[in-house]
């Protein structure tokens, strides 16, 4: 079980680990954003260091349009699993997102009332 958090404004957020291919592994904190189909999306800036796989370009429609990412396969832990997943990489991201494919997986809690917020295994 994979414990959040609510942000300031009731985002939820969760903590995961970002591995750069050299092992490096940087903490994060990931905004789930539930209109976002893929697994995580992250600003260009923030890919610096990772040496992550480049795979293609690719257009997703956003809150904004339509725009072209990069798409990087990427390895992320969260609690004590590792992941290999596809990484939406472009300008203007705002936060590290993860987005539905982790729902196909995971059960989401969310209980603002009593300050519950996981993403359990399903």
């Amino acid at each position: 079980m994979i414990q959040g958090r609510f942000g300031d404004e009731d985002e939820l957020f969760f903590e995961l680990e970002l591995i750069a291919d050299n092992g490096l592994e940087l903490p994060v904190d990931a905004l789930l954003d539930t209109g976002f189909s893929g697994w995580l999306a992250m600003d260009t800036q923030d890919l610096d260091g990772l040496d992550w796989t480049y795979v293609k370009q690719e257009k997703m429609r956003t809150a904004k349009g339509e725009f072209d990412f990069e798409l990087y396969v990427g390895k992320v832990r969260i609690e004590y699993l590792e992941f290999d997943i596809p990484v939406h990489v472009g300008d203007g991201v705002p936060e590290i997102l993860i987005g539905r494919q982790w729902l196909k997986t995971r059960r989401l809690v969310v209980d603002m009332s009593a300050g519950i917020l996981t993403l359990e295994a399903s």
